[in-house]
C-alpha cells in the first residue's frame, strides 16, 4: 500500500516506510526509513532509528538536540512542494480544479500526456485509487525513466502506466478506454483527435488542456471545437494568500455628542436640534462607538491594550501560471442504442414511482390542448400562467 494513495492502519512509523523531514515549507527531505543509517540536513544530523515506530507527526530532535524536524507521511501535496523540477509543474490550485472539472474519481480511467515531474500523476493515482488506471505519456526519454523510477519507489506502478512517446506524431493508440484526458503539451491540439479516440464511446468524457498561452488556446478551441467537442470554457487560476495574525491595538475613547459635532464644525444652534430630536436606528452613530468593550470613558486613561484579530494580502502574489481549457465529449449513437438507452431510463423511472408521476403528469399537461373561446367573432386560446393551453384542469 502506497502512503500517497491511501493512510495505513497504524499510525506508526516503520522500517522501509517512507517518511518526510519537514523543517518548513520550503525545507523538506523524502527518505526510507533504514535502522542504522544517518540523516544530515541544514539542522543537523539525525538517526533512522529515531524515526522507527514513532507516531507520524512527531517531533525528532537531532544529534546534540540543536533542532528538529518533524516526520510526515508522504502525500501528493507534499510531494508537489519538494520533487525536483524537471519541467513546469501543476501547483495545488491548478491540480484541485482540474481534478473537479474532470471528476476523476475511484475507478476513473485517465490518460495524461506531458508527465514532466510527475506533480499531477500524484494527485491523479490518489484520486482513481484504487480501480482506477493513469496512461500518462511523455516524450522526453530520460524524464520517463526517472519518472518511472519514482513511480515505483512510491508504489503506484500498479495503477499508473508510462509510456516515451511523441503523441502529437504516434498518438496514444488508446480506443474506447479512458473517462478523462489531461493535455500538458505546447501544441495539444495535435493531439486532439487522438484523444476522442481514446474516450469510452458510452460515455460522457471531459478533457483539459494546460497551455501558458492565450495563442495556444485559441488553437485549441478550434481543434476541439472541428473534433465535435462542446461545453468548451477557458478559465485561469489565480491566488491571493491571507496573512491572519493577532495583534494589540489601544482602546478607542468615547466622544460625546458635544464634541463630536464641535470637529465637524456644526452649530450650536444645530448641535441643539440634533440632541433634543427623538433618538433614530442608526448603523454608524457615534453611540453605537461608544457601546464598544473596547472603549474607554471620556478623561480616562487605557489601562491596559486590547487584542484584535487582523488580515492582509501577501504584498507578492504568485501571478499566471497557464490557462486551463475544458470540454466535454458526448456519446455518438450507433444503429438502436438511443432506443436502448430511452428504454433503461423509462424502467429506472417505473423502479421510482413518486419520479414517475412527476414526469407523468408533467407529460399530461403538455399534451392537453388549449380551450378555445368565441369572442367578437374571432378565436381566442386560454393560457395559463405557465404558459401552457388551459385544458380539463383550467376549465371553470
Amino acid at each position: 500500500m502506497s502512503p500517497f494513495t491511501s493512510f495505513p492502519d497504524e499510525n506508526i512509523a516503520k522500517q522501509g516506510d517512507l517518511a518526510i523531514a519537514y523543517v518548513s515549507p520550503e525545507s523538506m527531505n523524502l527518505f526510507v526509513l533504514e535502522k542504522g543509517k544517518l540523516f544530515n540536513n541544514r539542522i543537523g544530523t539525525f538517526s533512522h532509528d529515531n524515526f522507527i515506530s514513532k507516531p507520524w507527526g512527531s517531533k525528532i530532535p537531532s544529534q546534540g538536540k540543536k533542532g528538529y524536524v518533524y516526520m510526515l507521511l508522504p502525500t501528493p501535496e507534499l510531494w508537489t512542494l519538494l520533487l525536483p523540477h524537471r519541467t513546469q509543474i501543476l501547483y495545488l490550485p491548478d491540480i484541485a480544479f482540474i481534478s473537479e472539472f474532470l471528476e476523476l474519481r475511484p475507478g476513473s480511467v485517465v490518460l495524461e500526456s506531458g508527465t514532466g515531474s510527475g506533480s499531477f500523476s500524484h494527485s491523479i493515482a490518489r484520486s482513481i485509487y484504487p480501480d482506477g488506471h493513469l496512461h500518462t505519456f511523455e516524450f522526453h526519454q530520460p524524464r520517463a525513466e526517472q519518472a518511472e523510477k519514482e513511480f515505483v519507489e512510491h508504489g503506484l506502478n500498479e495503477i499508473v502506466t508510462i509510456k516515451c512517446r511523441d503523441v502529437c506524431k504516434d498518438g496514444f493508440d488508446l480506443q474506447d478506454t479512458v473517462d478523462a484526458v489531461f493535455l500538458d503539451l505546447p501544441s495539444p491540439w495535435l493531439a486532439i483527435e487522438s484523444a476522442k479516440k481514446a474516450f469510452k464511446k458510452d460515455c460522457i468524457g471531459r478533457i483539459c488542456c494546460f497551455s501558458p498561452c492565450m495563442e495556444q488556446v485559441l488553437e485549441t478551441v478550434n481543434a476541439l471545437s472541428s473534433a465535435g467537442f462542446s461545453d468548451i470554457r477557458m478559465f485561469e487560476t489565480l491566488v491571493r494568500p491571507y496573512i491572519v495574525q493577532t495583534t494589540s491595538v489601544l482602546p478607542i475613547p468615547k466622544v460625546s455628542k458635544r464634541k463630536a459635532f464641535a470637529k465637524r464644525g456644526v452649530s450650536d444652534t444645530k448641535e441643539e436640534e440634533s440632541i433634543d430630536a427623538p433618538a433614530e436606528e442608526s448603523t454608524n452613530s457615534t453611540e453605537d462607538v461608544a457601546d464598544n468593550d473596547n472603549n474607554v470613558e471620556e478623561g480616562q486613561k487605557p489601562t491596559e491594550n486590547k487584542t484584535e484579530l487582523i488580515s492582509k494580502v501577501l504584498s507578492k502574489v504568485r501571478g499566471h501560471t497557464s490557462y486551463l481549457t475544458f470540454a466535454t465529449l458526448l456519446p455518438e449513437w450507433e444503429g438502436n442504442e438511443r432506443e436502448d438507452a430511452l428504454q433503461r431510463t423509462r424502467e429506472a423511472l417505473l423502479e421510482d414511482p413518486i419520479a414517475f408521476d412527476d414526469v407523468k403528469s408533467d407529460e399530461e399537461e403538455s399534451e392537453e390542448e388549449p380551450v378555445e373561446d368565441v369572442e367578437d367573432g374571432k378565436r381566442k386560446k386560454k393560457w395559463n400562467s405557465n404558459g401552457r393551453g388551459r385544458g380539463k384542469r383550467g376549465r371553470k
